[in-house]
């Protein structure tokens, strides 16, 4: 059984910077994709980034150049820098693991509000 545990969000100011984590138990990270999905209230659930075992990168536009993900192996985490943030940015925040085609296993999510 795959557990992910989200840590990391909170409530901060325009323009501020969080770092979310992500530690998987039950198994390691590898060599599943690791992604971050967000989820706001009304809206519908997007894709942030996504990070390979072998650390390639995938960004939705919204968020290039302002968040980085990256992944430590051996400790089977996950990371989430998020910089220069905005209030479209508040979501609830989520990782998840890729398998074939799918992310079956996923968090509960950590919420991340921003503030003007």
């Amino acid at each position: 059984q795959v557990q992910l545990l989200e840590s990391g969000g909170g409530l901060v100011q325009v323009g501020g910077s969080l770092r979310l984590s992500c530690a998987a138990s039950g198994r390691t990270l590898g060599p599943a994709t690791m992604a971050w999905f967000r989820q706001a209230p009304g809206k519908e659930r997007e894709i942030v980034a996504t990070i390979t075992w072998s650390g390639g990168t995938s960004y939705a536009d919204s968020v290039k150049g302002r968040f980085t993900i990256s992944r430590d192996n051996a400790k089977s985490t996950g990371y989430l820098q998020m910089n220069s943030l905005t209030p479209e940015d508040t979501a609830n925040y989520y990782c998840a693991l890729k398998v074939g085609n799918t992310y079956p296993y996923r968090g509960q999510g950590t919420q991340v509000t921003v503030s003007s």
